[in-house]
C-alpha cells in the first residue's frame, strides 16, 4: 500500500416488489485471523502540498467537523451551529473517475453513488474512490490535493476520524488507519481469515470486502468485512490507537434463522451492506436490502435479526435516533426491533425536537409527541411518537438530507437547496452536475459530492473565480517505451487477446501493462514482489489516467497470488522479458488461466513463447432444461465438490421473469453460461461473470410472476446448445 501525489492544473432496480420482472445476479461457486500490520518505510506517504498545520484541539475545534457519514456514528445527519444564509462557491474538485457503485442498480444500497467525504477540525477533506482505490485528502480552503494513499481494492465509503487518525474500510478486506496530516500508514487490519481474492461485479476484490463502514465511538473502530454467510461474515471492534482487536463476531453468517418465506428456516445470517450505525449499546449492522441486523456493541454478541418478519422492507440507509432506528422510512425499537412508526420513502435527518423528511418534491418536518397506548395486555404506556410539523413545497431531493442548527440542506438531481426551519421556507439554492449524494458541513462550508464524481464546496464569502481543480494527465509516463510497445504488439497479434482479464505476473513498474491498455479493453491485474516497483508502477499509471480503471497493481508473491483460478484470459510476464524465463511462475500461471482458450504469453519480443489452455478436464455440460437430450438430470461433471465458495459474483443489466415465474436454467457448454432475459439472450464467462455477448430478442420469456403458474414446468424449455450452437424457440 502506498501513497501518491498527482499534478493539478488550478483554474480561474432494488429488489422491488414489480409484479411482472426481476433483476439478474449471476454467481459462481468453487470447491474449496486477524492480521495486524505496523507501517513499513514502503508505506510511507508523500504529500504533494503542505497540510495545514496541526495544533492542539480545544473542544470548540473538535465540535466544529464532519468525522464520520452523516457527522456521527449514529447517522443523524445533525450538527450544531449556522451556515451563512447565502453561500459562494468556492472550489470545485474533478475526480479522475466517476464513481463506479457496488451494485449499479440497486436503490436500496447506494453508499457509494457519490465520494462521500469527511472535515476533520484542522480543515482537511478526506473521501475514497471506488474507482482507483484511492484515499485523497484536500485542503477544505482550496480544494488542493495534500495527500493521497492507494489501497488494494475500491474504497467505497467515507473514511472515519478521530483526533489526528483516518479510519479507511477498502473492498481489499482491510481497514487502514492513517495520519491525517500526511497520510501516513499507523496501522491496519485485515477484516476476513486471509487475502483471497474474488472478481465482484468486475473488479478484484476480496472474498471478505469491508463492505460495513467504520464507525468510531469512544476509543473504539468498528467494521465489518464479507457479504456471503457461507463464506463468513466478520465485525470487529478495535481500538483507536493500537489497531489491537477488541472483539471479533465471526459467526454471524451462520445464523440458524427464519428465512423470507413464511415457515422457511434455514443456517444463513448477516450480510453487511452500508455504514455501521451504533447508538447506546446497539450496533446496527445494515444488510443491504433487507433490515439491519442488531448487535451487542460491548462484546459483539448477536442481539436479533428480523428478516422473516420485515422481508418486503430494507436497504443499507440506517439512521438511530434514542431509544428507536429508522431503515426505508420506518421506525424500529432499538431494544426489540419491532415496528413502532412508519413515514414514507425518502430521505431522513435528525431536527431540532424531531426528524426532517424529504421525498424530492418538498420537505416535511415532524416533532416528537408523548402518546398513550395500550401494550399487549391493554395496559396504557406512554411513548413517543412523530406528528407533522411543517411542510415546504417544491425541494428538491432523492439524494442526501442533513441539517445544522436550524437550517436544513437536501440534495438531489442537479441541485442542492437550503430550508429554514425558522422562516419556513427555501433560502439558498445552487445548481451541480449530477445527482447530489453526499453533503457535509463544517468550518462554516457546505461540500456537496455527486455521482459525475465532483465535489463542490461552498462558502460564505464571495470569490473573484472559482478554483477548479482538474487532474493533469501526463501522455508519456514512460517516455519511448519502445521495446515494450513492441512486446504489447506482438502480444496482442500473436494471442488474439483484446478483452477481458490480463494478469502481468511480474509488471515492474508498469511499462508493460501500459502498453497493453493502450492497445486492447483488457482489465488488467499487475502483481509485483518489490514494493518500491509497486508504488513507481502505481503513480506513472495514476499519471497516464488509467489506473483502477484499467491497469490495477498489487503487492503479492508471484507464485502463490491467491487470486481466483480460471481468471486470466491473458496471461504475460514483463518481468520474463527482462530477465531468464526461469523466474516465471508457470505452475500459479497454470492456475489462473482460463480453461476453453486462455493464453499466455511470456519471453522478450522476437521470442515469445504462447500456450493455450484447452477444455477443462472433468468439466461436464448442461446443454439442456433437464441436463441434456434425455432428460437424465445428471451432469458429467467430476469436479465440484463440496464444500463450495464463492469465485465471481456479477449483477447483470438484463430483466428476467421472478423466480416464481420458473423461467428457464441456464444452460453450460464450452466454458460459458447462456441465460434468457424478457427480451434478450446472454452469454456469459462461466469462469469470471463477464459478458460475451448479446442477442436482443423481444417477448423471449413471458413475465411470469406467480407461484401458481406453471412456468417451464409446463411449458418446457424454449432453447438448448449444441454442438458450439444455441437454439432458440421464439415464437409459440
Amino acid at each position: 500500500m502506498t501513497c501518491e501525489k498527482n499534478k493539478f492544473s488550478y483554474h480561474v432496480v432494488r429488489r422491488s416488489r414489480l409484479s411482472k420482472r426481476a433483476c439478474l445476479a449471476l454467481v459462481l461457486f468453487a470447491c474449496p485471523l486477524l492480521l495486524a500490520v505496523r507501517a513499513t518505510g514502503q508505506e510511507a506517504a508523500t504529500v504533494r502540498t503542505a497540510a495545514p498545520q496541526l495544533r492542539v484541539a480545544t473542544e470548540a475545534d473538535r465540535k466544529d467537523a464532519w468525522p464520520m457519514f452523516r457527522a456521527n456514528a449514529a447517522r443523524t445527519g445533525y450538527v450544531a451551529g449556522k451556515l451563512a444564509s447565502q453561500l459562494h462557491l468556492q472550489w470545485v474538485y474533478q475526480a479522475p473517475h466517476r464513481p463506479s457503485p457496488a451494485w449499479p442498480r440497486s436503490p436500496r444500497m447506494p453508499f457509494d453513488r457519490a465520494y462521500q467525504t469527511v472535515l476533520s477540525y484542522h480543515g482537511i477533506v478526506v473521501f475514497g474512490s471506488s474507482v482507483d482505490n484511492t484515499v485523497y485528502a484536500l485542503d477544505a480552503m482550496t480544494g488542493r490535493e495534500v495527500w493521497r494513499f492507494v489501497t488494494d481494492g475500491p474504497v467505497r465509503f467515507a473514511p472515519a476520524l478521530w483526533r489526528d487518525r483516518v479510519f479507511v474500510a477498502s473492498d481489499d478486506g482491510f481497514l487502514y488507519a492513517l495520519h491525517i496530516a500526511h497520510g501516513g500508514l499507523l496501522w491496519k487490519i485485515q477484516g476476513g481469515p486471509d487475502l483471497s481474492s474474488i472478481l465482484g461485479n468486475q473488479r478484484l476484490i476480496s472474498k471478505w470486502p469491508a463492505r460495513g463502514g467504520p464507525a468510531v465511538v469512544g476509543n473504539r473502530v468498528y467494521f465489518a468485512a464479507g457479504i456471503w454467510p457461507t463464506d463468513g461474515i466478520y465485525l470487529r471492534a478495535v481500538d483507536v490507537r493500537t489497531g489491537k482487536e477488541v472483539w471479533r463476531n465471526d459467526d454471524s453468517g451462520a445464523i440458524y434463522m427464519a428465512q423470507p418465506h413464511g415457515g422457511a428456516n434455514a443456517k444463513s445470517g448477516v450480510s453487511a451492506q452500508g455504514y455501521l450505525v451504533l447508538s447506546g449499546n446497539s450496533l446496527f449492522v445494515p444488510t443491504g436490502r433487507a433490515v439491519p441486523a442488531v448487535f451487542k456493541a460491548d462484546k459483539g454478541t448477536f442481539a436479533y435479526f428480523h428478516l422473516q418478519k420485515y422481508g418486503h422492507q430494507g436497504g443499507a440507509p440506517t439512521m438511530a435516533v434514542g431509544d428507536m432506528f429508522f431503515n426505508s422510512g420506518t421506525g424500529f425499537s432499538s431494544n426489540s426491533g419491532e415496528k413502532v412508526t412508519q413515514l414514507s420513502s425518502g430521505q431522513l435527518a435528525v431536527f431540532k425536537d424531531g426528524l426532517v423528511h424529504a421525498n424530492g418534491k418538498q420537505l416535511m418536518a415532524y416533532r416528537w409527541v408523548e402518546v398513550k397506548k395500550p401494550d399487549r395486555k391493554g395496559k396504557l404506556v406512554t411513548s413517543r411518537a412523530l406528528e407533522p410539523a411543517w411542510t415546504v413545497k417544491s425541494v428538491t431531493g432523492g439524494g442526501e438530507l442533513i441539517a445544522i442548527g436550524d437550517q436544513v440542506i437536501s440534495g438531489g438531481p442537479g441541485r442542492v437547496d437550503m430550508v429554514s426551519g425558522s422562516q419556513q421556507k427555501l433560502t439558498w439554492s445552487a445548481t451541480v452536475e449530477g445527482q447530489a449524494y453526499g453533503l457535509a458541513v463544517a468550518k462554516g462550508r457546505l461540500l456537496v459530492s455527486t455521482d459525475a464524481g465532483k465535489i463542490y464546496c461552498f462558502g460564505p464569502a464571495k470569490v473573484s473565480a472559482t478554483a477548479k481543480l482538474v487532474q493533469q494527465l501526463d501522455p508519456s509516463p514512460y517516455g519511448s517505451n519502445a521495446r515494450y510497445a513492441k512486446l504489447a504488439e506482438e502480444i496482442v497479434q500473436r494471442s488474439g487477446v483484446k478483452e477481458g482479464y490480463c494478469l502481468d505476473l511480474g509488471c515492474g513498474d508498469g511499462a508493460l501493462a501500459y502498453e497493453l491498455a493502450k492497445r486492447t479493453q483488457l482489465h488488467i491485474y499487475g502483481v509485483e514482489e518489490d514494493p518500491q516497483l509497486v508504488q513507481l508502477a502505481r503513480k506513472k499509471l495514476a499519471a497516464a489516467g488509467l489506473y483502477g480503471s484499467r491497469v490495477t497493481v498489487q503487492q503479492r508473491k508471484l507464485n502463490k497470488t491467491q487470486y481466483p483460478k480460471y481468471m486470466a484470459d491473458l496471461i504475460v510476464s514483463k518481468r520474463s522479458a527482462d530477465e531468464d524465463l526461469a523466474s516465471f511462475p508457470r505452475g500459479e500461471a497454470e492456475r489462473l488461466q482460463r480453461p476453453y482458450g486462455g493464453k499466455i504469453c511470456i519471453g522478450p519480443a522476437g521470442s515469445l513463447q504462447v500456450q493455450q489452455r484447452g477444455a477443462l478436464t472433468g468439466a461436464g455440460k448442461w446443454t439442456h432444461q433437464y441436463a441434456n437430450a434425455a432428460n437424465t438430470l445428471n451432469s458429467d461433471d467430476t469436479l465440484l465438490k463440496g464444500r463450495l465458495s464463492m469465485l465471481w459474483f456479477r449483477d447483470v443489466d438484463l430483466d428476467v421473469p421472478q423466480r416464481h415465474g420458473r423461467a428457464p436454467s441456464p444452460l453450460f457448454d464450452q466454458g460459458r453460461l447462456f441465460h434468457q432475459g424478457i427480451d434478450a439472450l446472454i452469454a456469459i464467462d462461466a469462469y469470471t461473470g463477464r459478458e460475451l455477448w448479446r442477442v436482443g430478442i423481444p417477448g423471449l420469456l413471458k413475465a411470469y410472476n406467480g407461484d401458481e403458474l406453471m412456468g417451464v414446468s409446463g411449458t418446457h424449455s424454449n432453447f438448448c446448445v449444441h454442438d458450439g450452437s444455441v437454439y432458440v424457440r421464439d415464437e409459440d
